[in-house]
């Protein structure tokens, strides 16, 4: 509750998130207030109850509502453990217990004191007990009361089962007697449990009456059986808790099918809270908060207190991971240890390598905190996980051994991880010295560069003295440019780049053929009005012989120095295509063909099938006209007749 009566909530301390909840409406102090945990409220959200004048409010999250009670002012209230049930101290002196949802009014008692108690608790969910200085007074359901006296100052802790008494000096549980311990132990009790009790007891001596007590309870002997294990677990005592388990394996002996699992639980419980209660240890846990605890919950509780060879002990029974516990007491030895860092590091992997997969790596950290850098280190070497480790090694400024870690992982993520720090945090310099020798780093920066970062690229490459690598980016750089200008100056640098190393003579080579090729396709595009950019040299032969220009077509021949079969038959083909018919006699005669005269055959036959297919008369014609060969004259005469024919 926050100075202006607005009520915040936190359902999660792990992760906190505040909640402001609905407008309480209130402008003064309230008398009290208590809150319902959301898992025993209808809407599954928290409620409070803050009384106020004579009234009580409920707020959840987004309303408020009065309930309209007249009994108040409220000085005290509480919640039952349970959730359902509500006690409220009047300013009259009259204790009130209703429903939660208040359609129920369950029990009044008048206590006579006008004076509020100092505490208002459940004993479990049976009584309510108030206490005043030196006094706490126990009512029951139907008005019952008891009273206790004590000389020095108390204080009251709610359980699930019953109420905790704490002193100075003591600690005292007030519960009602189990509802199992009273049909054994009540006097003159006949319930089967209690008789299967005493045939154990007559048994032991050897009377011949446990058998007549045993035939007796016969048909409830099942349950007599499972009473006895019950009323073991709310028993201190180790000797009731022998007789009670001892009574239920002497009965279950005479059954003929008996699920033993619940007899085997709660022995296994029993020694576990037997040694939770020693005096050395000092938890007094009830089987009842022991199973609302869970056995994980007990043992992190253990581990808080620094019991780690109990903990393990337990963890080990129950067959629970020891994983933290060992975690928790390797953290605490670091702390606490004053030996030298390498006795240190022995003992915590002495008693860690029994844990195959363990991490490591909160233990080092905890090093690395208490100033202990160089355990730190040595402790992260046997963390399994790269994950944990590189990320760790990284906040201990142990940048390079984190970057070889993650590359030993084969996690290119985690590589990445490290470069981009170490990229942030370094100087260039000093960054490409680190991943340098490392293989896989810089391939991955590569490739990172490649897409994201060319001028990062170019720095690595000059400071790593790659000419070839540079060379080559500088070029396909030039190559992506659109103006033919800027284009072959950069491929310039590049083949100026390239002559620097004698090893790329092949490199400089084609480089020189494509800036020569960019001039002449720069100087065909004035001369013809075409474009000619990113054609081939044959592509620019073939476009030349097409455009008719085949002086131009032969200088690019010569200039390139095209051998004779490629340069005639891109010339066979523009000529065919464009059905220059006197050019192609021409080129035919000009010298013995370096391709031999099937082509010349065949560039004919090929033509005549495409004029057929465009269903071209005239240019199917033309071709017949001009074809000396007689078979392939004859396909030509068929195919005109079919177009004739249509």
């Amino acid at each position: 509750m926050l100075g202006n009566y607005q009520l915040v909530s936190i359902i999660d301390f792990d992760e906190p998130q505040p909640k402001a909840m609905a407008d309480t409406g209130l402008f003064e102090v309230p008398h009290s207030w208590t809150v319902i945990p959301p898992q025993y409220t209808l809407s599954r959200h928290v409620e409070v109850l803050i009384a106020t004048g004579t009234t009580i409010l409920v707020v959840d999250s987004k309303e408020t509502q009065d309930q309209l009670l007249q009994q108040g002012p409220f000085t005290k209230m509480t919640v039952s453990p349970n959730g359902k049930f509500l006690a409220l101290f009047t300013a009259e002196g009259k204790l009130w217990v209703v429903s939660t949802d208040f359609e129920k009014n369950l029990s009044e008692y008048a206590t006579k004191s006008k004076v509020p108690p100092q505490q208002l608790v459940w004993c479990g969910t049976d009584s309510v007990v108030m206490y005043w200085d030196k006094i706490v007074l126990m009512i029951g359901p139907f008005g019952d009361w008891i009273k206790f006296s004590y000389d020095d100052a108390i204080y009251l802790s709610s359980e699930i089962d019953g109420v905790r008494i704490m002193s100075t000096d003591k600690c005292e549980l007030l519960q009602k007697v189990p509802t199992s311990t009273e049909n054994i132990f009540k006097i003159g009790s006949t319930s089967p449990a209690a008789m299967l009790y005493d045939a154990l007891d007559h048994y032991e001596r050897k009377n011949p009456k446990a058998d007549e007590n045993i035939r007796t309870i016969r048909p409830d002997l099942l349950d007599a059986v499972d009473c006895c294990i019950e009323a073991a677990g709310f028993e201190f005592h180790h000797y009731y808790q022998r007789m009670l388990l001892k009574t239920a394996s002497f009965g279950k002996c005479f059954l003929d099918h008996y699920n033993a699992d619940r007899f085997v639980e709660m022995a296994q419980a029993l020694r576990v809270l037997n040694a939770v209660r020693f005096y050395d240890i000092g938890i007094p846990l009830t089987y009842a908060q022991y199973k609302r605890l869970t056995p994980e919950r007990l043992v992190d509780r253990l581990i808080q207190r620094h019991q780690h060879l109990l903990a393990l002990r337990i963890a080990d029974y129950l067959n629970l991971s020891t994983d933290a516990i060992l975690i928790h007491w390797a953290c605490a030895k670091i702390k606490k240890s004053s030996d030298d860092e390498d006795a240190t590091c022995r003992v915590i992997v002495d008693k860690l390598s029994k844990n195959p997969g363990l991490s490591f790596a909160e233990i080092a950290k905890t090093a690395y905190n208490n100033g202990q850098n160089r355990l730190a280190t040595k402790l992260l070497d046997y963390e399994p996980r790269a994950a944990d480790q590189v990320p760790l090694l990284m906040s201990m400024q142990e940048d390079e051994m984190a970057l070889i870690k993650a590359i030993e992982s084969g996690d290119t993520d985690l590589v990445y991880l490290v470069i981009f720090h170490l990229k942030r945090k370094l100087p260039l310099g000093e960054f490409f010295r680190v991943i340098n020798n490392k293989p896989l780093a810089c391939s991955l920066l590569e490739v990172y560069c490649k897409e994201q970062d060319r001028e990062l690229l170019k720095d690595f490459y000059y400071q790593d003295d790659r000419r070839l690598d540079s060379a080559n980016m500088i070029a396909a750089e030039g190559f992506q440019l659109e103006d033919v200008t800027e284009r072959i100056n950069k491929l310039k640098i590049a083949n100026k780049t390239y002559q620097d190393d004698k090893s790329t003579v092949f490199e400089t080579k084609v480089m020189d053929d494509a800036i020569k090729l960019l001039q002449a396709q720069t100087q065909l595009e004035k001369d013809t009005h075409q474009p000619f950019q990113g054609l081939s040299v044959s592509e620019t032969i073939y476009k030349c012989t097409v455009l008719g220009h085949h002086p131009k077509a032969s200088k690019l021949r010569s200039d390139f120095k095209v051998p004779d079969k490629r340069f005639w038959w891109v010339k066979l083909r523009a000529l065919v295509e464009v059905r220059d018919w006197e050019q192609l006699d021409k080129l035919s005669k000009s010298k013995k063909s370096p391709i031999g005269y099937e082509p010349f055959i065949g560039a004919f036959k090929e033509a005549g099938e495409q004029a057929f297919i465009n269903k071209d008369i005239d240019g199917l014609r033309q071709v017949r006209a001009k074809c000396t060969n007689h078979l392939v004259a004859q396909e030509l005469d068929s195919l005109l007749a079919q177009l004739h024919a249509k």
